[in-house]
């Protein structure tokens, strides 16, 4: 009896028929109805609100308007974004499913076999400032989801995630005929060469390509990484989140590690910590280098025994709700750094704190790597390693064998974000860059003294832009050399 009379209650504060859609749709996604640990009302993913959701579809619709504006033989557009397919390793043995980035950042919807078309036509008036975003979805199956958990359908599509309209995903071709019998003149924005979904391509999207009426068909790609690279308010919050729980977690492995571990052990380490403290995945296979293995540089076979005396070079991060951490930390697996070990280490740490400060809105990336590969010279130099600058010597050549990469990079949903943005663009607030400066000697480099072969060191940090002083997210994860032993003793 007290529990009909506590539904009683609710039902008055839900609209009709919602009762029936809360209590008992099973939705393919935590919805605040059901994971109200997670979600609040409002959100359709952690911290991130339908309204949120809606402006980010604005944003880049508005974009692709722009680039139009004036022209007088383009009225219309429509943009389409594929959700992933999930992928088999073996025949009903699937991967772990990760969404398609950019659907997801459009309409924070989980589910596979999806597609989100934003559009504006002759045909119908405009919904939302000349858009109207359409959703399309797997049809609820009651046996498919015996098997695989539940489908939200297309109302529950609709409720979840805010966009104007939500369809079955079989109901694409027709929609897609329709909007060109109804159009013409039209731009289709569409990453044509992603092959995100090809199921879905054949399945109508590359039909109205090629029988559509279209004026032409322009990427998506460029649009959405200028609105992806600058965060928002609760982006900042998810990727704190993230990089927090990456930082937490490398210190632990620290603490695990001793001579003779097998890497693996230390990669299992990291996943179990990480997934400990909330997070969904590591953001990707991690690197974890014992000696000379760190000068490869994505070194992740990760199935060597660290001798005793040697550094770990780990490079990992975690995702937490679809935003990527990317950390990377040196130490002794010994717990104490050789002289050797500690000098080196030192310069790297010394460059790494030279070139944060950089990191605000008057550099870019490319600046700040032109200057860590100055200050890198001037440590080698000093250590005996390399030969001064001079006219008889290519120098940088000389010295990008030492550091073969870059010293930085956009993070963000992805871990190497919106790589169409430039890398010579100046820093804006809002963005997040990580930072990784490194000095690398093979085993077999003859060129310097025998104590420093096989020697590889990375530290690499994650950073907010902002208008003044840059925001180490990363703080927190420990680099000091003295703070790593002192770590390292401590443990039990």
């Amino acid at each position: 009896m007290g529990c009909c009379n506590a539904l009683r209650t609710y039902s008055r504060f839900l609209k009709p028929n919602k009762l029936l859609t809360t209590l008992n749709r099973n939705f393919g996604q935590p919805v605040a109805q059901t994971h109200p640990h997670l979600l609040k009302q409002g959100e359709v993913t952690p911290f991130v609100t339908k309204e949120e959701y809606r402006q980010r579809r604005h944003n880049v619709f508005k974009l692709v308007l722009d680039q139009f504006e004036g022209s007088k033989n383009v009225k219309d557009h429509i943009m389409i974004f594929p959700s992933a397919c999930r992928l088999y390793m073996t025949p009903a043995i699937p991967y772990p499913f990760r969404q398609n980035t950019d659907f997801h950042y459009l309409s924070g919807f989980q589910e596979s076999d999806s597609v989100l078309i934003l559009h504006n036509s002759q045909s119908t008036s405009s919904i939302q400032k000349g858009m109207t975003s359409v959703l399309f979805v797997p049809k609820k199956d009651p046996h498919v989801e015996l098997w695989e958990g539940g489908r939200s359908g297309p109302e529950g599509a609709e409720e979840i995630t805010g966009v104007d309209k939500a369809y079955n995903t079989e109901d694409l071709s027709q929609f897609l005929q329709d909007y060109s019998k109804h159009n013409s003149n039209y731009v289709i924005w569409y990453d044509i060469d992603s092959k995100v979904n090809p199921e879905l391509g054949r399945a109508g999207i590359e039909d109205f390509i090629l029988q559509g009426k279209q004026k032409c068909v322009e990427t998506t790609i460029r649009s959405i990484h200028k609105t992806r690279v600058i965060k928002s308010p609760a982006e900042v919050q998810l990727m704190q989140r993230s990089v927090d729980i990456a930082s937490e977690s490398l210190e632990e492995v620290m603490k695990f590690s001793y001579p003779q571990v097998n890497e693996s052990y230390l990669q299992a380490k990291m996943e179990f910590e990480c997934k400990l403290r909330d997070a969904q995945m590591l953001a990707y296979p991690p690197v974890v280098a014992g000696g000379n293995h760190g000068n490869t540089i994505h070194y992740t076979k990760n199935n060597q025994i660290v001798p005793a005396g040697e550094m770990v070079l780990m490079d990992a991060g975690c995702e937490y709700h679809g935003f990527c951490s990317d950390l990377t930390r040196t130490w002794p697996v010994s717990g104490r750094f050789s002289a050797v070990q500690r000098r080196l280490y030192d310069v790297v740490l010394r460059i790494q704190l030279k070139v944060i400060s950089l990191c605000n809105p008057e550099f870019s990336l490319e600046q700040i790597y032109v200057y860590m590969l100055h200050l890198l010279g001037e440590e080698l130099v000093s250590l005996g390693l390399i030969q001064p600058k001079s006219k008889s010597t290519n120098y940088f050549q000389g010295l990008r064998e030492f550091y073969p990469h870059h010293v930085g990079h956009y993070l963000g949903m992805d871990v190497h974000d919106t790589p169409t943005v430039s890398r010579h663009a100046k820093l804006q607030p809002g963005m997040i860059i990580a930072i990784e400066p490194g000095v690398y000697i093979p085993a077999n480099c003859t060129s310097v003294p025998e104590e420093y072969r096989g020697i590889a060191i990375r530290i690499e940090d994650n950073v907010l832009i902002t208008d003044s002083q840059p925001v180490v997210l990363s703080a927190k994860c420990v680099k000091d050399p003295d703070h790593i032993e002192a770590i390292m003793a401590s443990k039990s």
